[in-house]
């Protein structure tokens, strides 16, 4: 192995995660952090440690420049950037690739061509994976638009061709709301983006959200099964869990196999996700796109087929060959996971910074909490509100969902407001256990006061 030396070029529980499988590996481990992040427990647990700038994300963790030199100055052989920063930068895999470091993840041309939505469409179409209704390419004109529409049919959903987190996205039942909706998408995307390219999809009514978790070394590829991830709150995951109870297993091994022949027909290098929407009334399942990046949810497939995925990315993108072949893959049992984010979910998930006061970490058989707190540590104003995510593993989807709630009653983080009793709510609930939910289904549950509910044990 080349790689002796790794940068860490992200921050909270990812940065843990990476940290774990670095030392795992023998490999030097070095922490890049900002001003707002000195006391983070990732600093504490590096070999080494870097700033690379102030507290506010521009001005570090997303400074191209700054991110690079450091890298250079601690004489790092690879960088492994986890997910979100710049983790799907294709200027900054070029520039460490012309200051000579290993980016831990697929080229650079890949993550341009697969972050775009249309070049990701246009790719899965020619490798035969299905693609939703909609535009071949970039729509230049709302009058362009509007004509696709007509023949595709309504509803449509007007998304960016750039960027991801649900920023852009408009659905439009008619034309007139096409032509009000589409120059509103298109600003928005020009400002989260730099990019107003718009493209149009046939919208899925109440669709199964469902990814695949792949690995490639640039000419092969393999699946570690697919994922679940419909409960979602403005288009943010919540709850995730492997594999979707709701495919048979036909379907599931015709959708694992569609996401290998991508990912081999674009050269994969790492590990990625190509996400799906499932129309469970038609059993049909149709792309969408691909993130080429390791996934906040990628321990439940780690749990269910005992793949250490961050492991396993770094040596592909050192230069060895997948040491895994598809007949090594066997899933075992359910897994779930729950993102504990610093947020009142009682108070519309107004965000709470406080500090870590006394801490429990949940134990057990198939538990897993992989997080970046300890008792005293000041949550930073600065960054995204995730904590941690609690894993539970089972050996069916109703086991997972039992050690999950103990796990949940078990976890401990005083002085924080948590998404923890969110969590315990939907553990409960009987249409969760029973699986019957799609991407649209969290929200109006939460206005409907169920959560309220449950909290408080009255009826909603």
């Amino acid at each position: 192995m080349t790689i002796s030396r790794l940068f860490i070029a992200n921050r909270g529980e990812i940065a843990v995660r990476i940290i774990r499988a670095g030392k795992a590996m023998g490999i030097h481990t070095i922490q890049a952090y900002s001003e707002g992040d000195t006391e983070m427990l990732a600093v504490k647990l590096a070999d080494e440690a870097v700033c690379v700038g102030p507290a506010p994300s521009r001005e570090s963790y997303l400074d191209i420049k700054n991110v690079v030199a450091a890298a250079k100055a601690t004489n790092a052989d690879a960088v492994h950037p986890g997910y979100g920063f710049l983790s799907e930068s294709p200027e900054f895999a070029r520039a460490l690739e012309k200051a000579g470091i290993t980016y831990v993840g697929p080229s650079a041309d890949t993550i341009e061509r697969m972050g775009d939505k249309v070049a990701a469409r246009q790719a899965a179409e020619a490798a035969g994976v299905p693609v939703v209704p909609g535009s071949k390419g970039r729509i230049a004109t709302v009058d362009q638009a509007a004509k696709i529409a007509g023949d595709i049919g309504y509803p449509v959903m007007i998304k960016a061709a750039a960027g991801g987190g649900g920023r852009g996205i408009r659905i439009a039942d008619t034309e007139e709301q096409l032509r009000k909706l589409a120059p509103q998408a298109q600003a928005e995307a020009e400002a989260a983006f730099g990019d107003g390219g718009l493209y149009l999809e046939r919208s899925i009514q109440a669709p199964r959200h469902i990814e695949v978790q792949i690995l490639g070394d640039g000419t092969n590829a393999i699946h570690c099964y697919e994922r679940e991830c419909s409960l979602q709150r403005r288009r943010q995951k919540v709850w995730e869990e492997a594999g979707a109870v709701c495919l048979d297993n036909e379907t599931r091994e015709q959708l694992c196999a569609s996401a290998v022949a991508l990912a081999k027909s674009v050269n994969y290098r790492g590990a990625g996700t190509l996400e799906y929407l499932y129309d469970e009334a038609r059993n049909a399942f149709y792309f969408i796109e691909m993130n080429t990046r390791i996934q906040v949810e990628h321990p439940i497939s780690e749990m269910i087929t005992g793949v250490d995925l961050v492991q396993e990315m770094i040596r592909v993108c050192d230069g060895e060959p997948l040491r895994l072949t598809q007949a090594d893959i066997k899933p075992n049992g359910h897994a779930i996971e729950v993102r504990i984010n610093a947020e009142d979910p009682l108070m519309q998930f107004l965000p709470f910074p406080g500090k870590v006061g006394a801490m429990t970490e949940p134990k057990g058989e198939g538990i897993r909490f992989d997080h970046f707190l300890y008792e005293g540590y000041q949550i930073p104003p600065f960054y995204d509100s995730l904590l941690g995510k609690l894993i539970a593993h089972g050996t069916d989807r109703a086991d997972a969902i039992a050690k999950l709630r103990k796990a949940l009653n078990d976890l401990r983080l005083d002085g924080l407001k948590t998404t923890v009793p969110l969590h315990k709510a939907l553990a409960d609930d009987a249409s969760v256990q029973k699986g019957a939910f799609h991407t649209q289904w969290l929200e109006p549950w939460l206005e409907a006061g169920n959560l309220t509910a449950a909290t408080t044990g009255g009826a909603s």
